[in-house]
């Protein structure tokens, strides 16, 4: 590991800063200083204070004490075009882009490179565009419309628009928590690109193998206070984990579960140019992962199975029920509950409360005499936002209140609650703190246990190979590998998805 760059001053530094929204403290003298040439970790658990810190880097917030200082001068950020001008780009953990817009605007927007009388020159901005993803090696369209974009498409438009800004202070807030293994191999290339030309770069991520891997220094928060910054090398996972939670995290012992009767069939599933002749099943009491890279098809057969998407042809059975084609409200009165890979545009109503969100999927099960008493309402989702450890101020606040990880613990919760007999989980635990994984882990085999049929769709391969019995990999839309857990290792998953399983067989 190559030492932290400390011998010079420090590209941007946030001294003795806090903020507080109402009654919450959100940061407490907290102090951090960012190198050039280095790339430094911020990491802690949701509610730590991690995304209040990055929106003050980012001109979203005014600390209400403290000093920010940009190339050693105290800088008042008065917004986000302020922090642009001072050379400091913000990849957010939930993609903010212009759905109707193409993606090369979506980069360019309010920058866009002109002509004469004015006029934007689409020519450069696509071929500027079509550079930077050249740059990051993906094939992306640059005139290709936003809207439909996957969540690790989205994320990589927000990479190529700080590329675009050629900024000195790049801050990435979960940048790999959609993209498989291989993305995440080629945005550290990237991200060693940028730290070799002398930009600093402030990785937030809850995945310590990528902390250890690629950063030099990182600083840990804890109930919004500092707790520690120091190199990374010397540290072990134990003193992060301890560092972020206060105490130890008991090992996780995987438990054998008693497999029942199949309660998913997937029969020659297809959804021409998407994914083709899929077939597998999902037993009572089995946590089988579906695999592979991004754009291997693994989302949309989900949401084939669940109704989101209709298919051409095959067929999706549930405790021998046909599903009907293109039904969610069939799918989830054969008992399946989804939850989906974009928690904001397909998991939550934004604009609801907490507790409306919880209870969303249960209103049925809620009702008496045709009515839900709003104590009924409150207790149901105060129930579970306890077990899921939902950091809330109120049950009545908006989901905007939360914060990412927050907010997905919210979309479980919703399903979880409903109690169903079979279960789908694309990115069960995307953007959630460590602790809050274990919890997860825990509670889907806990699920499994009780007998539920659960299919999980994720792209962290440490969490496939601790969740299930089965692993089904995908490549191009088509299943081309199966693996038994005593089968299965990240080298076999990667070569079977990459398409070289016969070469790392042999």
């Amino acid at each position: 590991m190559t030492p932290a760059v400390t011998d010079h001053p420090p590209l941007l530094s946030l001294e003795h800063a806090s903020k507080s929204f109402g009654a919450i403290h959100a940061l407490e003298d907290v102090s951090i200083a960012l190198y050039g040439g280095e790339v430094h970790a911020l990491v802690g658990e949701n509610g730590a204070g991690k995304s209040t810190l990055v929106k003050i880097m980012a001109g979203v917030h005014l600390p209400d004490t403290g000093t920010l200082r940009v190339n050693g001068r105290d800088t008042v950020l008065q917004g986000p075009a302020a922090a642009r001008d001072a050379g400091i780009a913000i990849i957010y953990q939930e993609p903010i882009q212009f759905p109707d817009l193409s993606v090369a605007e979506n980069i360019f927007i309010g920058r866009q490179p002109l002509r004469s009388a004015r006029r934007i020159d689409s020519g450069a901005m696509n071929a500027d565009a079509a550079a930077s993803f050249q740059r990051l090696g993906v094939p992306l369209d640059p005139g290709r419309i936003a809207r439909g974009l996957s969540i690790a498409e989205q994320q990589i438009v927000e990479i190529a628009k700080a590329l675009s800004l050629d900024a000195k202070v790049i801050v990435m807030d979960e940048p790999t928590a959609a993209l498989s293994a291989v993305e995440v191999d080629r945005l550290f290339r990237v991200i060693q690109g940028l730290r070799a030309g002398g930009a600093a770069v402030l990785f937030i991520s809850h995945r310590l193998e990528e902390v250890f891997g690629l950063c030099q220094r990182v600083t840990v928060l804890r109930d919004g206070r500092h707790i520690v910054s120091r190199d990374v090398a010397g540290l072990t996972a134990e003193d992060l984990v301890r560092a972020m939670v206060g105490r130890d995290l008991p090992e996780r012992v995987p438990q054998e579960q008693n497999i029942g009767e199949a309660v998913l069939r997937v029969d020659r599933l297809t959804r021409e140019g998407v994914f083709v002749d899929v077939s597998f099943e999902v037993r009572a009491g089995e946590i089988v992962a579906l695999a592979g890279l991004v754009g291997a098809g693994r989302s949309e057969v989900a949401c084939a199975i669940f109704g989101i998407d209709r298919f051409d042809a095959g067929s999706v059975t549930v405790n021998g029920r046909s599903l009907q084609r293109g039904s969610p409200t069939a799918a989830m009165a054969a008992g399946v509950g989804f939850v989906p890979e974009d928690r904001r545009q397909q998991g939550l109503v934004m604009d609801m409360s907490i507790a409306r969100n919880i209870t969303l999927a249960s209103l049925k099960r809620l009702r008496r005499a045709g009515f839900i008493r709003s104590a009924t309402e409150r207790r149901f989702a105060r129930d579970w936002a306890t077990r899921l450890q939902v950091k809330y101020g109120r049950l009545s606040s908006p989901m905007t209140s939360l914060s990412g990880g927050n907010q997905q613990k919210v979309v479980l919760a919703k399903w979880l609650g409903r109690r169903p007999s079979l279960l789908i989980v694309d990115e069960p635990t995307r953007g959630i703190d460590i602790g809050t994984k274990a919890e997860v882990h825990r509670l889907l085999e806990e699920l499994a246990g009780e007998g539920v049929a659960v299919l999980v769709i994720s792209s962290e391969l440490p969490e496939v190979l601790r969740l299930a019995n089965r692993i089904l990999v995908m490549r191009e839309g088509r299943l081309v590998a199966e693996f038994a857990h005593a089968e299965a290792s990240e080298e076999t998953i990667v070569a079977a998805a990459t398409g070289q399983l016969g070469a790392a067989a042999a």
